[in-house]
């Protein structure tokens, strides 16, 4: 009974871990995105008009 219990929280474990560093790789991404979304912005701001 131990064993099918520490079987079950090592898969868990790893599924922990492969969730975290998809979701730490996705925001490393969505933040690269945003900064070069800004710089875009920044660089064509005169041609901007409200």
């Amino acid at each position: 009974m131990e064993e099918k219990t520490y079987k079950v929280m090592g898969g868990c474990g790893a599924m922990d871990i492969a969730v975290g560093v998809i979701v730490l790789l996705s925001g490393v991404v969505c933040g690269v995105l945003l900064i070069v979304g800004g710089a875009k912005l920044l660089a064509r701001r005169s041609k901007i008009l409200f």
